[in-house]
């Protein structure tokens, strides 16, 4: 029984013991799906890339199109949170609510799917994630650790992927097609996109023109 409590304390502690560990510049973590790829012997695709070699128009369409609070809050949008936990016990449809650092928190150390337990899990480890790493660093993390399709882990690999180009050098519209395929990398194809995914990307262009005082946090 006591190596079973000790297991179970062990699981619950090492992601907060490996958040100080990321903070090492030269550390490039590992997602759970890119994982999971490796024990199912499916192999992937991910090519890291410093923030420095990431196109700027890439970071505001991704904060502009999934956090645009992202330098405002603390790891978790209370106020979004709020109303996603409103909307659920009125029984209505919820939107994502999900900042980056959750889903860092989530791509890093949890697993896919709604539920409860792992909402519960996510959100210390998001405000520790904030409050340990920089957002800078954080962001650097997230876009080299995020899902752009079957097996395409990265937004290097994602570019190459995707628009046969390097992630320096993504234009606008590239930045925001990828952008929009974030929630949904399987069934949206950024490179393929259909009218729909077209659309919204044209919005989150145009957001991330003027995002302005949204991403000072990155770049000042």
């Amino acid at each position: 029984m006591k190596r079973i409590v000790l297991a179970v304390l062990i699981v619950l502690i090492l992601p907060y013991a490996l958040i100080f560990f990321y903070l090492l510049p030269f550390i490039h973590p590992v997602s759970t799906l890119m994982l999971r790829d490796l024990v199912l012997l499916r192999g992937y695709d991910r090519q890291w890339v410093s923030l420095d070699d990431i196109a700027p128009v890439l970071v505001q369409s991704v904060m502009m199109s999934e956090d645009g609070q992202y330098c405002f809050h603390g790891g978790v949008d209370w106020a979004e949170m709020r109303m996603l936990v409103e909307d659920t016990l009125k029984g209505q449809a919820t939107r994502g609510g999900s900042t980056i650092p959750m889903q860092t928190a989530k791509n890093l150390f949890l697993w896919n799917g709604r539920s409860f337990v792992r909402k519960a899990m996510e959100l210390p480890l998001a405000v520790s994630t904030d409050f340990v790493l920089s957002k800078r660093r954080l962001m650097e993390i997230y876009l080299n650790i995020a899902e752009w399709g079957p097996g395409i882990y990265g937004i290097e690999a994602a570019a190459q992927h995707h628009f046969k180009v390097p992630a320096s050098k993504l234009t606008r519209r590239q930045a925001s097609l990828l952008a929009v395929s974030l929630p949904n990398p399987i069934d949206r194809n950024a490179g393929k996109p259909g009218r729909g995914l077209r659309r919204l990307a044209g919005v989150i262009e145009r957001r991330a023109q003027g995002s302005g005082d949204y991403i000072k946090c990155i770049y000042r």
